[in-house]
């Protein structure tokens, strides 16, 4: 009887989690049941017809050709867990504890939801040829000759992923102009003053950028933005963000948000629907640490969340574990390492560390607490003295990201002075 066939049928008595998912959230869940010594059955549905790879490669040495993939090294046979490749999921029934997918139902204990996120793409660029988007091992296939070939690429948006494939296509030796519709790069990850010096990476790199700059049209062979200017592209790559890949759940009960799309987990990570988690870069979750939701689109989320989903399945249903990491993130760009680590908002008070028009600086962000007013209160006039550490970016620095991180795992309280001065170590700035 065919692998289909099989999961077809009415289940049996052994309990089955499904996951449904195959990158790096769907893959590290697999695994960590085992870890934490789920003795039956796990299916792990992926909707492409690769074995399950890493992404971040694919903005790197894949698209250089320095690799030819990414694939994970983990042994599923030998896990015992049953690997279905090129099978997309079109449904969730609850009712019957079945996972839909074009060849057939499979039934569930427990269903673990590890979609990720799909690339938003420019509008009426779809479908167009020389329209590129850097998302799968598809995706850097067919970008891998335009970079060998040198082509003039425009790139539309100067988020993360827009810098690192600028940063791959200038070292591939490509004419580059990456557009952007705000008035700096990675206007939604960083506040001006922060964002303004990473703009000359660009010029320094050979790339242009062009920000405050909105696409009008894209045609075979070109760029036309609403100024009227008109940009030759042999190609054109969008990274203008991404959204939780959820529109499958419609209907299923799962609770989703209207704003962003993501599924509501809660701070076990489990959704609305009694037995059925969420877990990467399609869930968001509650932080105590924060106090607020978090939507992280980023690996290391989706590296540690599986290990909270696995222990609380494999628990059984009793008090599980709570889900509150500090998120982090790194990038490689124009021959920089940048990393951040926590989560700010506008409000938080920001201190500079070394000079940012150097090699290596770094930023912190500290947040004043009702409890910390006698601390932060300059004496002579009333400006913040301390604050606690709730985030970091450091560009060529990854002692103070190390330390920085710690401290803000602990919730420790630094001396602003102390702090801002780069020949110390950050965490000798503790209180």
């Amino acid at each position: 009887m065919s692998e289909q066939s099989k999961s077809s049928q009415a289940p049996d008595r052994t309990p089955r989690v499904v996951i449904v998912g195959a990158g790096i959230a769907g893959v590290q869940t697999a695994v960590a049941l085992r870890e934490q010594g789920w003795r039956s059955a796990i299916t792990l549905l992926g909707d492409e017809p690769h074995q399950p790879y890493d992404r971040p490669p694919l903005s790197k040495a894949v698209l250089l050709g320095k690799a030819e993939g990414s694939t994970f090294d983990v042994d599923f046979a030998a896990l015992g867990i049953d690997l279905h490749l090129n099978r997309p999921v079109t449904g969730l029934v609850p009712e019957a504890r079945q996972v839909e997918t074009a060849a057939g139902p499979i039934s569930y204990d427990y269903a673990v939801l590890a979609t990720g996120a799909a690339p938003i793409m420019l509008p009426g660029s779809e479908g167009l040829p020389g329209v590129h988007l850097l998302r799968t091992l598809d995706d850097a296939a067919r970008l891998r000759p335009v970079l060998a070939a040198q082509h003039e690429i425009v790139v539309v948006g100067a988020g993360w992923i827009g810098a690192e494939f600028a940063t791959a296509a200038r070292e591939a030796g490509c004419a580059v102009t990456v557009v952007e519709a705000a008035d700096r790069p990675l206007a939604g990850a960083l506040p001006p003053e922060v964002a303004t010096h990473m703009t000359g990476w660009y010029a320094d790199a050979g790339a242009e950028l062009r920000t405050g700059a909105r696409v009008s049209s894209v045609t075979p062979g070109a760029v036309t933005l609403e100024d009227g200017t008109t940009l030759p592209a042999d190609a054109v790559v969008v990274g203008i963000g991404a959204r939780p890949a959820t529109g499958w759940l419609a209907g299923s009960g799962v609770e989703v948000s209207p704003q962003d799309g993501s599924v509501l987990a809660d701070g076990r990570l489990r959704t609305s629907v009694p037995g059925v988690y969420a877990v990467g870069d399609c869930a968001s979750f509650p932080s105590a640490r924060y106090g607020s939701r978090l939507l992280i689109h980023h690996w290391d989320n989706a590296l540690q969340g599986p290990r909270t989903v696995a222990e609380n399945i494999a628990r059984g249903g009793t008090e599980g574990l709570v889900y509150d990491p500090v998120p982090y993130f790194w990038s490689e760009q124009f021959g920089r390492f940048v990393q951040y680590a926590g989560h700010h908002v506008d409000a938080d008070d920001l201190v500079w560390r070394g000079d940012p028009t150097g090699a290596a600086w770094s930023v912190l962000w500290l947040r004043s607490e009702e409890g910390l007013r006698e601390a932060q209160s300059d004496r002579g006039g009333g400006g913040r003295r301390a604050g606690r550490l709730v985030a970091l970016l450091a560009v060529g620095r990854p002692r103070d990201l190390a330390q920085g991180r710690k401290l803000i795992e602990r919730g420790v309280v630094l001396d602003r002075e102390r702090a801002a001065n780069a020949s110390v170590p950050l965490k000798a700035a503790a209180l």
